[in-house]
């Protein structure tokens, strides 16, 4: 019995830190969040202070090997994914958006940009 609450217990800490791994960014319109679009976030928090896109290579369907590169450049197509930068101010993080088709993937807060 003992057993079952214990991996009851590793079950439940485990959702829990998932859960508390996304991140949102509060502008002057609003708060912006994991799976908002890039219009929302240009509403909520307007322009970014800087903006960069590059190509991010396809991987195989429930592996982590990338598609060759032969294959990758002229069948599967990379992933678009936009870094937009907002400065959030004197004594704030920079706020790092990635956006991948047109919908915001995560954020990240730093010092400098990545």
């Amino acid at each position: 019995m003992k057993l079952f609450h214990l991996g009851g217990l590793v079950l439940a800490l485990s959702l829990w830190s998932g859960l508390a791994d996304a991140e949102s960014l509060r502008c002057e319109q609003g708060i912006v969040a994991e799976g908002d679009s890039r219009l929302s976030l240009v509403y909520k928090c307007g322009n970014p202070v800087m903006a960069d896109s590059f190509c991010e290579p396809v991987y195989y369907s429930g592996g982590l090997h990338p598609v060759p590169e032969p294959w990758a450049s002229y069948a599967v197509p990379c992933q678009i994914i936009e870094q937009w930068v907002y400065d959030r101010g004197p004594g704030g993080l920079l706020a790092t958006v990635y956006l991948r088709r047109g919908v915001v993937q995560s954020i990240v807060y730093s010092r400098v940009p990545p």
